[in-house]
């Protein structure tokens, strides 16, 4: 039996801030079902094994690449830390991301930002960079630059300079050490449609951990990037985050293996779309 309700596909409108997860709908009518993702799969080494992944599906998160970590005059080295391992996922970003980015995989941008008046930092959290209740702490004033440390829209939390940001590109500010707690991260990426999320930044043992930790334990496939990742901690916690990563969490491997996996793709894809 017809039914006359229906009207031609014509009439409906998308619906959805984003194309990978949309709606169609009209007056009369909802057409619930999604565009089909064309799946683009990528197998990189990863150590221990092969992975073969979708590309279609992934996202980068980038982790506290911002001025108050891992600048000289951020404040890190404001309280006496040697922030020159954390400037070291800085040459691989700059070769990874574009190359990123040209095969349309979200960049998301996850940075410590604080509210100004800091009412969404509970005081067990202020205690841990403030332990004496003296000194330089978060949401405090730097000595010279007057900067709020990890103010959102501040110098002090903004990316540093020698890493391009893309319009494209995705925020999410956070003020915990994993990136998904009190934020719209889990709903952005659900709304991106992404399975896979690829982990850059720093520290590695402590907010890229976390939030990798916190997106194993909400379903999504993970992966760090050895080499894009860093910390100012002592070797070993990197050396356990690793381990812990491998072991429990996802896999590890190398931005210089990805990046000539996605080569492969890209000249896969101009052969395909050549005329």
């Amino acid at each position: 039996m017809s039914n006359t309700r229906l009207q031609p596909v014509d009439d409906l409108r998308p619906l959805g801030a984003s194309t990978r997860n949309r709606w169609s709908v009209s007056a009369t009518q909802a057409n619930l079902i999604r565009p089909p993702v064309v799946p683009q799969p990528v197998t990189i080494d990863a150590g221990a094994k092969l992975v073969t992944f979708d590309l279609a599906r992934t996202a980068i998160i980038v982790v506290d690449m911002q001025n108050d970590f891992c600048h000289p005059d951020g404040w890190l080295a404001h309280i006496g830390v040697d922030v020159t391992p954390a400037r070291a996922p800085i040459a691989p970003l700059q070769r990874l991301l574009p190359v990123l980015r040209s095969l349309d995989v979200p960049v998301i941008w996850l940075n410590w930002g604080n509210r100004p008046d800091r009412l969404n930092l509970s005081p067990a959290l202020l205690h841990v960079y403030k332990p004496s209740g003296t000194g330089v702490g978060l949401g405090d004033r730097l000595p010279g630059s007057g900067a709020r440390v990890l103010e959102r829209g501040s110098w002090s939390a903004s990316i540093v300079k020698e890493l391009t940001v893309e319009p494209t590109d995705i925020h999410v500010a956070k003020y915990r050490m994993s990136g998904f707690q009190d934020t719209e991260l889990d709903s952005i990426l659900r709304n991106l449609n992404v399975t896979t999320l690829l982990f850059a930044g720093v520290n590695a043992d402590q907010c890229v951990l976390c939030t990798l930790q916190d997106a194993n334990f909400h379903g999504y496939d993970c992966m760090l990037l050895r080499d894009c990742a860093a910390t100012t901690s002592p070797d070993y916690c990197m050396a356990a985050t690793v381990y812990n990563v491998n072991q429990c969490f996802g896999f590890v491997l190398e931005s210089s293996v990805l990046t000539a996996a996605l080569a492969g793709k890209r000249a896969a894809i101009a052969e395909v779309n050549a005329p």
